[in-house]
């Protein structure tokens, strides 16, 4: 039986053949210099046999991009980064950056492909991932304008797998969507899961839906009905119910309560105002049932979160 450093030894030996796997399948595909047009929608793959001065580039939407081989350099707006073999870089919408390929030679061209990825699946695979939605309309902090991302093994075993789909009519139709969703799953479990995010809430802003909610969040301290958002947004109660089920994966009800959940957890912790002022704020009449409901929610007190977070002393003001 194999010990437990030989199966280290093995995953990490299987990891760096699928990168070498997942390098050679963007080499078969990037045939002729420069872009590459493939049949899927959305998909560039590319190849440059010698360095490229500084030029424009752009992508159409949400795009999930990734060098195999070579290396360049890209500037979009005030981040600059060097983005070479194995690391990835996502971005959320539509850009015009900077680019210069500064490693690329006949016998080792630079590789790459642009895989653009339509905002709906995101949301879709966020439904079925059963995640708090509520959280995900909260506004964000201001990020930086890219990053770039290493890749880890399950990444490059979804992208192979999805990248393979290309050479049969059939895989393409039946498990092409399938390994998309899955490259769209294991993005969404990286450290770049909110350019997703970004661009599924984007996508979603076009929708009775996301009025509803911006409709909650600008009166989250007032009573709110299933009937007042449907009428806000000129549907049915039943109309309404539906299409907002389908399309966050939870009730209108629900939603609203992890709404005023996540937004009184972030009152208490970066507005320094005490539970009652923090449950008023966000429309609960009733102290207790805030508490309990913040309890079923987190797991634990408004108080005993606090505490836990900061230090007991800290917040020992803000039982009332």
């Amino acid at each position: 039986m194999p010990t437990r450093d030989q199966k280290a030894y093995q995953f990490l030996r299987d990891d760096l053949v699928a990168a070498g796997d997942l390098a050679a399948l963007v080499g078969r595909y990037a045939e002729a210099e420069g872009a590459n047009q493939y049949v899927w929608p959305g998909l560039t793959f590319y190849r440059f046999s010698r360095p490229v001065p500084v030029h424009w580039d752009e992508v159409g939407s949400l795009s999930y991009c990734l060098i195999v081989q070579g290396a360049k350099r890209v500037r979009i707006g005030a981040e600059e980064l060097v983005y070479d073999p194995m690391r990835y870089l996502v971005l959320n919408r539509r850009s015009r950056f900077e680019v210069e390929i500064i490693e690329a030679s006949p016998h080792r061209p630079f590789l790459s492909f642009v895989l653009q990825i339509e905002p709906a699946i995101v949301s879709d695979v966020l439904s079925t991932m059963h995640q708090p939605m509520a959280a995900l309309y909260q506004q964000d902090k201001p990020r930086r304008d890219a990053h770039v991302a290493p890749l880890d093994a399950r990444l490059i075993g979804a992208t192979y797998r999805f990248l393979t789909t290309a050479e049969s009519d059939a895989d393409r139709a039946v498990l092409g969507p399938m390994y998309l969703r899955e490259i769209v799953y294991r993005l969404l479990q990286s450290e770049e899961r909110h350019r997703l995010i970004d661009a599924a809430r984007t996508n979603a802003a076009r929708n009775p839906v996301s009025a509803a909610i911006e409709y909650m969040k600008s009166h989250m301290n007032e009573p709110i009905s299933v009937s007042v958002l449907a009428e806000a947004v000129c549907m049915s109660e039943s109309a309404f119910a539906h299409l907002f089920k389908q399309s966050a994966g939870t009730s209108p009800y629900q939603f609203l309560k992890q709404l005023r959940l996540e937004r009184a957890r972030d009152l208490l912790l970066n507005q320094d105002v005490s539970v009652s002022e923090a449950a008023g704020q966000v429309g609960y009449t009733s102290l207790s049932h805030f508490i309990s409901e913040f309890k079923r929610y987190f797991g634990e007190t408004p108080l005993s979160y606090l505490q836990r977070l900061h230090g007991v002393e800290t917040f020992n003001l803000h039982a009332n």
